[in-house]
């Protein structure tokens, strides 16, 4: 029997249809609030974010095309024009994080039929080539053992071998292995071949030395949650005037609405006025305009600086538990350290006993490398001296 409330309310008008209110819901489930506890984020992303970035995802939310809001996103644009080193009009967050920010990368710039090399040294390399092939593109790899570098002389040989190439994208810090690659010389190579440059800084981002313009770069990504130690959920972008130039001379339309740069721009960089897209993520850009602030602050050579020296630090104590690096020391990332696992230790095991007795994360293998290597972030907010400390005395005693 329907409640006496329901007939009152159906008097009054506020209910229209009987029949939709016999239907039962389904249990309201009964869950407490989450509260996560605070870990110590040495894997290879996310990192540990600063607290400030923290409290800045908590001021109050503004429409996302509110004059202030527009004013935080000029700000915005200028910080990471820094933090890449650019003058590129086109520098933006895409409101995703850094695998759409791939993405973003690729959709707009390969159309069907077109050549791509693609260096591959670890996953990342890996995912680039798949998003070349569902573009229509044709991907041609150049494959390197995982923990190399990509070398120059063999992609070079590719550009001869495939002189309609139009683009070469390769990984910069490569996150799955820990080998950085010489960014500078591959960009040269790309302009001397009548290529564009598809570049993936996903994890160097302020954390090592990047200089898209002096470099000449065409298209680069990156993401918010490793050496920017920002929240995960964005993914900083910045396009040449080349690569502008490409997206606009486009024959067919980009695959994907929602990372379409030509829609995109005028949102971005439209003045005072903006042309609506998407309902931008208003609080994680808060939160990501304090970590690029927070980068300012700090300096750009400072910031690269700070990540080798707690690289030397890991590095020595590494040396005396007589562990090995994955990666030959002039290509290894400071803020990403790929370490074998030594004979006979149990992988999950022992990052298992980090997690619940010292509340330390740090990652595991992959690919190649699954089971066989750990991986060890110092990035952004985590490269400190304490965290070093910690992460070498938490493995001394469980390998004890």
């Amino acid at each position: 029997m329907l409640p006496v409330r329901f007939f009152a309310l159906h008097a009054a008008g506020y209910v229209k249809e009987s029949l939709f209110m016999t239907l039962a819901l389904i249990p309201a489930p009964i869950i407490a609030a989450f509260n996560p506890p605070r870990r110590i984020l040495m894997g290879p992303g996310p990192s540990d974010v600063y607290p400030t970035v923290l409290a800045a995802q908590s001021k109050p939310t503004v429409g996302h095309l509110d004059p202030l809001f527009v004013g935080m996103m000029d700000e915005l644009k200028q910080l990471l024009q820094y933090a890449f080193q650019t003058r590129n009009e086109m520098t933006l967050a895409i409101s995703a994080p850094g695998s759409a920010g791939m993405e973003a990368c690729f959709v707009n710039l390969v159309e069907p039929g077109e050549k791509v090399i693609v260096c591959r040294n670890g996953v990342f390399g890996e995912r680039m080539r798949q998003n070349v092939e569902r573009c229509g593109g044709i991907a041609v790899t150049v494959d390197h053992s995982w923990g190399e570098p990509v070398d120059p002389a063999r992609v070079e040989d590719a550009l001869k071998q495939h002189p309609d190439a139009r683009f070469l994208a390769f990984v910069h810090a490569e996150t799955s292995t820990g080998a950085l690659s010489d960014a500078k010389t591959l960009c040269a190579l790309a302009r001397q071949y009548d290529c564009l440059s598809i570049v993936d800084a996903v994890t160097s981002l302020g954390g090592v030395e990047l200089r898209v313009d002096d470099w000449g770069i065409d298209a680069i990504y990156s993401g918010s949650q490793k050496c920017l130690s920002c929240v995960p959920g964005l993914s900083p972008v910045s396009f040449s005037p080349a690569a502008v130039a490409k997206i606009k001379a486009r024959k067919t339309p980009v695959q994907s609405w929602f990372l379409d740069q030509s829609l995109v721009m005028s949102y971005w960089s439209g003045g005072a006025k903006r042309a609506y897209h998407h309902t931008a993520p208003v609080n994680t850009l808060y939160a990501l305009h304090e970590s690029l602030r927070l980068l300012a602050a700090e300096g750009l050579e400072q910031a690269w600086a700070r990540h080798q020296a707690m690289h030397q630090q890991l590095k020595q104590g590494l040396d005396q538990l007589g562990i090995d690096f994955v990666v030959a020391e002039p290509y290894r990332l400071p803020q990403l350290n790929a370490i074998y696992i030594p004979a006979g230790v149990d992988d999950a095991a022992v990052r298992s006993r980090l997690l619940n007795d010292y509340n330390l994360e740090i990652g595991a293998g992959l690919g190649d490398l699954a089971g066989k290597a750990w991986r060890i972030g110092l990035m952004g907010f985590g490269a400190r001296r304490e965290n070093v400390a910690l992460c070498l005395q938490a493995l001394s005693e469980v390998l004890r």
